[in-house]
């Protein structure tokens, strides 16, 4: 009688294991998912294009465009960005003299055109400040302003990196962005 009891429990055990295993797979499966659904990728094709055209990150770019529009190519900001990547006109107007285009603002809610220069923009700041971070400021802040801040010793310490970021609404800029290029870093290995 013993040996059937210890026999029942064993059998028991392993159903038991085996059920939670299954739970945390499903549980797993489920959160990976639901991730991937808050963190989609979309507009791959020119997203693909062009950050190999402009040497970026696939991450980087599907991060910017995830926070600053939400994939939202008819996306405008109170600061009256437009489209995917959240071009202001002027921007749009100094990137244009680096192409030799002559676009209308209303292009940047084409969201080839908008996709473009808004590699074109981050390889740009990419070459100016190197590092992530500085490239995320300043795409958030303007050129200017993070070069006004690279200068400030109270900011930073070598005139290269940022020690800290000053203004709260770019720092948690920064933040959400490079949250999201690791998102999409571990949920697609890209």
């Amino acid at each position: 009688m013993e040996k059937r009891k210890r026999t029942a429990l064993f059998k028991i055990s392993i159903l038991f294991l085996l059920f939670a295993v299954l739970v945390g797979l499903i549980t797993a499966v489920s959160y990976r998912s639901m991730l991937k659904a808050f963190y989609p990728l979309r507009q791959t094709e020119l997203v693909e294009r062009y950050a190999a055209e402009n040497g970026l990150e696939e991450a980087l770019v599907y991060a910017v465009i995830k926070t600053e529009s939400g994939f939202e190519a008819g996306a405008v900001s109170a600061a009256n960005a437009k489209g995917l990547m959240q071009l202001t006109l002027p921007t749009f107007q100094w990137l244009q003299t680096k192409t030799g285009e002559q676009l209308s603002g209303d292009a940047l809610f084409d969201e080839e055109t908008n996709v473009r220069y808004g590699t074109l923009f981050l390889r740009l700041l990419q070459e100016e400040f190197g590092s992530t971070q500085e490239v995320l400021a300043a795409y958030h802040a303007g050129r200017g302003q993070v070069n006004r801040w690279l200068e400030d010793p109270s900011v930073s310490s070598d005139g290269r990196t940022l020690d800290h970021i000053p203004i709260p609404e770019t720092a948690h800029y920064v933040k959400k962005v490079t949250k999201a290029i690791h998102r999409y870093h571990n949920l697609y290995h890209i």
